[in-house]
């Protein structure tokens, strides 16, 4: 098998239910409606799945406007226009100061109820500028609400070799990719520096150091009772900075990517 783009996903609010497309437009800012809005705490803390596990039980729709169309269990569908950016929160996303535009009293109260604690809701506008690390990307790169870097990248054949070694099948939707590649080895994506998806063309920059919350079942909220998967992957994805599972990407092009597209490496580390 040729090494082909198996799954797509967005999320569109920050630590959200993913959204699985068959194709995705790439932009500068990694794929198109993907963590372009994220939440924060009354002080302008940012709130993920670490702290709001139930996070993931919310499923969030772009709308042909951008704006933002919301279900969770138990609230009522709500759909959030774009902001207009006249109200702006500061916050961070691991230390990276952004300056964000606020989405209003209506979706804050919402979420404020979903989640049992103040919460509003931040859109990353053309205003918002962010950059990745500096060590890892190029001047001018940009990156909205995601951890660190556009877009996430794993190979179906690293999430079957985890299920393996752990006994029982834990799939790739904890980890939270955007693009699931197969037709390869098992971590493939590690030795990899430039590869084209597509007509796209992508520098793969760094691992994705995993934390706690891949122990969050993407479909209940709840964590396992077992640790899993970092009790495994701490057996041998164990390095110097962490538990790697996957790598950062950032486009180098643009264009769009659809799935059963080409995935070919144009340059790998020696």
């Amino acid at each position: 098998m040729s090494p082909s783009l198996a799954a797509i996903v967005i999320y569109p609010l920050k630590s959200c239910a993913g959204v699985s497309l068959q194709s995705a437009a790439v932009e500068p800012r990694g794929l198109r409606g993907d963590r372009r809005w994220m939440l924060v705490d009354e002080g302008g803390r940012f709130i993920t799945g670490r702290q709001a596990p139930s996070l993931v039980r919310v499923h969030a729709e772009v709308g042909a406007e951008d704006d933002l169309r919301l279900r969770a269990p138990g609230m009522p569908p709500l759909e959030v226009p774009r902001p207009d950016g006249g109200l702006r929160v500061d916050s961070e996303v691991w230390g990276s100061a952004v300056n964000a535009a606020d989405a209003g009293s209506e979706a804050a109260e919402w979420f404020s109820r979903y989640l049992d604690r103040p919460a509003r809701l931040l859109y990353a506008d053309e205003r918002m500028q962010r950059a990745p690390e500096a060590e890892y990307s190029l001047p001018g790169d940009q990156v909205a609400f995601a951890d660190g870097y556009p877009l996430l990248l794993l190979s179906q054949a690293a999430a079957d070799e985890l299920s393996s070694r752990a006994g029982r099948e834990l799939g790739w939707r904890r980890f939270r990719p955007n693009l699931v590649v197969e037709g390869v080895p098992a971590h493939a994506e590690d030795r990899w520096k430039q590869i084209r998806i597509g007509s796209v063309l992508f520098d793969v920059v760094k691992p994705c150091t995993r934390c706690v919350f891949t122990t969050i079942d993407p479909d209940s909220g709840a964590a396992e009772s077992d640790g899993e998967p970092l009790r495994t992957l701490k057996d041998y994805r164990r390095g110097g900075g962490g538990i790697s599972f996957g790598q950062n990407l950032i486009a180098r092009s643009g264009g769009e990517v659809r799935c059963g597209d080409r995935v070919e490496v144009i340059e790998q580390m020696l």
